[in-house]
This record gives C-alpha cells, sequence and structure tokens, in this order.
C-alpha cells in the first residue's frame, strides 16, 4: 500500500481539485436554495398579511434629490392608483375580476395596505420633502406597485374560481345584461330593465362602491334621447 502511495503520489493533485470543485458545487447549491427558501418566507409573509410589502433599501447614493425625483415617484404613485380605479370603477372588470374589490383576498389586502402607507407619507402640495422623507415615500410607492403587481396577478389568475357555480351563473347573467344596460342601440326601457337585473344579480356577490354605481348609471344613461324634441326657430 506505502508502495502504491509512493508510486502514485501525484494522483493526489486531481484527486483533490474534483473535491474541491465537488464542495464548491455542493456549496452553491445550497446558496441558491437558502435563497430561494427566503424569497418564499418574504412571499408567505406578504400573502398572511405582515404589514406593506418589504423592499430593498437603496444604498444612500441612490435616494433621489427633491423637485424632479418627488415629481417622479408622485407620477409613479398615480398611475398606479389609476390602473386599481380602472377595476374600481368599472362594473365590467368587477365581475371579471371579482379578488380586486374584495378585501378578504390576501393580496388584495396586502395591497389596500400598501396603497393606505403610500398615500399617507405622500407629501403635500408645495412641501419640499427632506431626503431621508423622500426615500421614505419613494419606497412606499414601491412596495405599493409591487403589491398591486401581486393582486392583479393573482385576481386574473383566479377569477371567479372562489364563487360557487350557481353564483358563477349570476355572474355570468349580470355580465350579459350589462351589455344590455350601456348599449345604446337597445330602447331606454331596455337599459333601465337590464340595469336593475345587474344590481339584483350582484347583489351579495360583489360590492360595488358609490363610485362605481354613480359611474355605471352614467353610461346606462348616455346619449337617451330627451322626451320632446325643441321646437325648430322661425
Amino acid at each position: 500500500m506505502m508502495e502504491f502511495a509512493g508510486n502514485y503520489w501525484w494522483l493526489v493533485f486531481p484527486l483533490f481539485g474534483m473535491t474541491m470543485a465537488a464542495v464548491g458545487r455542493i456549496s452553491k447549491q445550497r446558496e441558491v436554495a437558502a435563497r430561494r427558501r427566503h424569497r418564499e418566507q418574504l412571499e408567505l409573509i406578504r400573502v398572511q398579511g405582515g404589514g406593506a410589502l418589504a423592499s430593498t433599501p437603496a444604498p444612500p447614493a441612490a435616494v433621489p434629490a427633491a423637485g424632479d425625483g418627488l415629481a417622479r415617484v408622485q407620477a409613479r404613485h398615480d398611475d398606479v392608483t389609476h390602473r386599481w380605479l380602472d377595476y374600481e370603477l368599472d362594473v365590467a372588470k368587477l365581475i371579471s375580476y371579482p379578488a380586486m374589490s374584495d378585501g378578504r383576498q390576501p393580496l388584495t389586502a396586502a395591497f389596500l395596505r400598501a396603497k393606505k402607507v403610500a398615500d399617507t407619507l405622500r407629501p403635500a402640495a408645495g412641501e419640499t420633502p427632506t431626503p431621508e422623507r423622500l426615500k421614505e415615500y419613494r419606497d412606499a410607492v414601491t412596495d405599493y406597485e409591487v403589491a398591486f403587481e401581486l393582486a392583479e396577478r393573482d385576481a386574473r389568475r383566479v377569477k371567479t374560481a372562489a364563487f360557487t357555480p350557481e353564483e358563477r351563473k349570476r355572474l355570468e347573467t349580470a355580465q350579459q345584461l350589462l351589455g344590455v344596460a350601456v348599449d345604446q342601440a337597445a330602447t331606454p326601457n331596455e337599459r333601465q330593465v337590464a340595469y336593475r337585473r345587474v344590481r339584483q344579480e350582484l347583489d351579495g356577490l360583489i360590492w360595488l362602491s358609490d363610485d362605481a354605481v354613480e359611474n355605471l348609471e352614467k353610461k346606462v344613461a348616455l346619449e337617451l334621447p330627451s322626451a320632446t324634441p325643441p321646437e325648430p326657430a322661425v
């Protein structure tokens, strides 16, 4: 045995290299797995409602200056709010993706919390925030953006899966009647009847905000002819 080791001592080096490479691969795999578990834990915290979604803090050098930086952050803030209002005020979208208005859904609830934080931290008109305050607001807006993306993605994935077959049938009926209610080719009576049926079918299934109802009623009444046309001037 000693004679073999003495004659083939040079095999130690390639074997050592192969061993170290294997150790390196194992360490890399463990690191990747640890990072994946960390991301999954963060996502679980977000889904379970652990407050606004956490974002990775930017280094001090990345803190934007006041003025243009604030305007850009506010524009991002407004963009997410407008995208959310597209669901909140559009009854057709709410019927298709009801989870976007259901605060009982974990991701929707997380989004609403992130919205509240961003709205609270938004500087008042004419206010010039400190760099630290601006960074806090910017991070809140980033959380708001991420939370909306997660909520929207989940709502489009589940659609009406949370409802029973009978409830889904009511939603389908409401969607069809909604098309009649806003159809300018339908008679005023047909549109009003369809509108009332829509409200009946959605009652107890989807909560409509006052703004959503007002927006729908405007669409129903749009372009309705007046009862008596004015007499032409002589």
